[in-house]
């Protein structure tokens, strides 16, 4: 565990209840592939799943699965990025929020 905590920064890590695989959610889609890079685990022959689509909220999305086995753990790897930067603020939410900050 320590060496994937030292090569990646992982949101979560969850040992599954068939005691040989990991779930490991990533903030990112580049941290996920980061950390199988480092790993070396980038193999072309690795299971990789790239998905598009909508949340249930209507924000767009990327997410990324990868199934490599490290260590001898079975690893069900994920990350998701919402791909929508959201509505601007408006100029005196703005001012309001930069002097809130400096308060």
């Amino acid at each position: 565990m320590a060496e994937l905590i030292l090569l990646a920064n992982p949101t979560a890590i969850t040992v599954q209840s068939d005691g040989i695989s990991l779930a490991v959610d990533f903030d990112s889609i580049a941290e996920l592939k980061s950390w199988l890079h480092l790993a070396g685990l980038n193999d072309p022959d690795m299971l990789i799943g790239e998905h598009q689509g909508t949340a249930n909220d209507g924000r767009p999305y990327r997410s990324l699965n990868a199934y490599p086995t490290w260590h001898g753990w079975e690893i069900y790897a994920h990350a998701i990025e919402y791909t929508d930067n959201g509505a601007p603020l408006d100029p005196t939410t703005a001012d309001q929020l930069a002097a809130l900050a400096v308060a």
